[in-house]
């Protein structure tokens, strides 16, 4: 005979506060997506034959600025009020998510990269790196201290965040986010975002082709202003990123005295 159900029950992680109130306010943004199959084996050449590891995460996050420099909708978001406005960056700011195995358990941290567009593409790297490693509460400490607060308190922060036209909004939101599988050989193409774009690719497959899907606020930008830009994507990768990445050179040589 089976044997009895029993349930266990925990509190819920404090590492889940802020994200979980991510994923309710995110659907109070009327999102859809936009896929473009990209045919990226250049790139990925490119990326091979590069004397420092860039991965694909700094490839596409800095093509993404650099698109997003030249359609401002892509740094625009919706503000909303008696009378609604779009607001819209001066820049850039990625706002890529990161999990992290910590106590035993993964935990998404939210990481923000400013000006992706103008940065050498290995500094995007170093930049990851470090938020992928060094301690979480020396890369993290706003989200932690945010997971800290009271729920009512928290959620409150989070939506004026969302529609603020603050200068430093951008900074504590992003104005475009970032979310991927395809290191786990996976695929997430419609997670929530309070973003008005965050952008996600798959796995490349054996000719070099990658299903890449831009999830939109539909309140700001229409689907044929998200096709063009999946279509610029490409572009961007190709030329702008392929060649930067055959420019790469190797790291500089560490010191004895300095490696130990």
């Amino acid at each position: 005979m089976p044997q009895p159900i029993t349930i266990s029950t925990r509190p819920l992680p404090v590492g889940r506060n802020v994200i979980n109130d991510l994923a309710i306010l995110g659907r109070s943004v009327p999102l859809y997506p936009v896929d473009r199959e990209m045919h990226l084996a250049d790139v990925a050449a490119a990326r091979e034959a590069s004397p420092q590891r860039v991965g694909w995460t700094a490839c596409f996050m800095k093509a993404y600025a650099i698109v997003a420099d030249e359609m401002p909708l892509l740094r625009s978001w919706y503000v909303p009020g008696l009378v609604p406005r779009l607001a819209t960056a001066s820049q850039s700011v990625a706002s890529l998510a990161i999990n992290r195995h910590e106590a035993g358990e993964d935990r998404l941290f939210l990481a923000r990269f400013p000006a992706p567009d103008i940065r050498p593409i290995v500094r995007i790297q170093t930049s990851i790196n470090r938020h992928a490693t060094a301690p979480v509460e020396e890369v993290y400490g706003r989200q932690m201290q945010l997971e800290r607060m009271p729920g009512w308190l928290r959620r409150t922060i989070l939506r004026w965040n969302m529609g603020s036209a603050a200068p430093k909004r951008p900074f504590r939101v992003g104005t475009f986010s970032m979310s991927s599988l395809a290191g786990s050989g996976a695929g997430n193409h419609f997670h929530p975002t309070i973003c008005t774009t965050s952008l996600c690719y798959g796995p490349l497959d054996e000719r070099g082709r990658c299903r890449v899907t831009i999830i939109a606020d539909h309140r700001v930008l229409d689907g044929i202003t998200v096709a063009r830009a999946l279509e610029r994507l490409e572009a961007v990768l190709a030329r702008e990123i392929a060649t930067e990445l055959r420019s790469v050179e190797a790291a500089p040589a560490v010191p004895p005295a300095a490696a130990a």
